[in-house]
């Protein structure tokens, strides 16, 4: 068999004048889609400028802006396809997609997954770009919410990219969502102070710090007990509930409740630990029943102390005789 090498340049030079021949239509439809990209993006703009002037959910706009500008797309691409290829049919795309939507839900399944979750966090709005939020083991500001993936930035300035469809399927604490933000901490003070004039003290201090709302109004609270501390607990309000306004306001609190606890003699006791030291100059050391570990007698009998005169009496008899030497019988 031989190659019909005329042939087979026929049916290039063929190939290449079809080509050059829509060469005019596939330039047109290439600015045809680059006009409808174009005007999706615009798109995309003037949905969200509308959206955020005229209903108090911001990422509504996000939603839609980004809906109309998919949409614009697919439909130039559509276009320019026409244009390009006179063949060419939208039924066909269609039919396409329809056969391979099982293959392609497969092989796409995380990735629509975290689309249709940034759809849902868009729409339900549990937080929004700005605010504060804990995720697990992060924590810092949202940056974006995209359909695949939100930004966080966290408080050192690194940046967090977490799916979309762990955030709505666990649990996420926005520490922004609201005007007010309650702050509280513990104080120790000793068991010898007046713990009523330690909490007026220090309700008087948080009072007098700049930034704490008056109402709701702060309080000073007795919560337990500790080993060797009253411990009281102070808890304040502010606003707004940033992460850099908390701290600044838990230092000034802090501060002043240092300087007017100390100011009153009031104690702030570092923790004590007792250690009991097993008692060997008892003459019932080694009884169980009557060994007192170091700790006082009260109302009980008070052993006998042990002198070293009365234990080298006591010594022949522990040894099993009377005197002389070892195993000597006395007279």
């Amino acid at each position: 068999m031989q190659f019909d090498l005329t042939g087979a340049v026929r049916q290039i030079q063929e190939m290449g004048n079809a080509f050059l021949e829509r060469l005019p239509y596939i330039a047109v439809a290439l600015l045809v889609f680059v006009a409808f990209y174009l005007a999706a993006k615009v798109l995309r703009g003037a949905t969200r400028r509308i959206f955020q002037k005229r209903t108090r959910h911001r990422n509504v706009g996000f939603v839609v802006g980004r809906l109309a500008q998919g949409t614009l797309v697919i439909l130039g691409l559509l276009v320019a396809l026409v244009i390009a290829l006179p063949t060419f049919r939208p039924g066909q795309l269609v039919q396409l997609l329809g056969i391979s939507s099982v293959a392609i839900g497969f092989a796409f399944r995380d990735i629509l997954q975290n689309f249709l979750a940034g759809i849902l966090l868009l729409l339900t709005e549990p937080f929004k770009i700005g605010d504060q939020i804990r995720f697990g083991d992060y924590e810092g500001i949202v940056e974006d919410i995209q359909t695949r993936a939100t930004m966080l930035r966290t408080y050192d300035s690194r940046r967090i990219v977490i799916p979309n469809a762990e955030l709505f399927t666990h649990s996420v604490t926005v520490n922004t969502a609201f005007e007010h933000r309650r702050l509280e901490y513990d104080v120790g003070i000793g068991y010898g102070d007046d713990a009523e004039r330690a909490k007026e003290l220090m309700l008087e201090a948080v009072k007098g710090v700049p930034g704490v709302l008056a109402d709701p109004a702060p309080d000073v609270l007795l919560v337990g007990l500790g080993p060797s501390t009253v411990n009281l607990r102070a808890r304040w309000w502010i606003e707004p509930p940033r992460r850099s306004d908390a701290l600044d306001s838990q230092d000034a609190v802090l501060l002043a409740i240092k300087k007017t606890l100390s100011a009153h003699g009031i104690d702030l006791p570092f923790d004590t630990r007792v250690v009991l030291l097993h008692d060997q100059t008892e003459e019932t050391d080694g009884d169980r029943r009557r060994q007192r570990e170091g700790w006082p007698a009260g109302q009980g009998e008070v052993p006998r102390p042990r002198g070293i005169a009365e234990a080298l009496r006591e010594l022949p008899r522990a040894l099993g005789h009377d005197g002389g030497a070892p195993g000597a019988k006395g007279s």
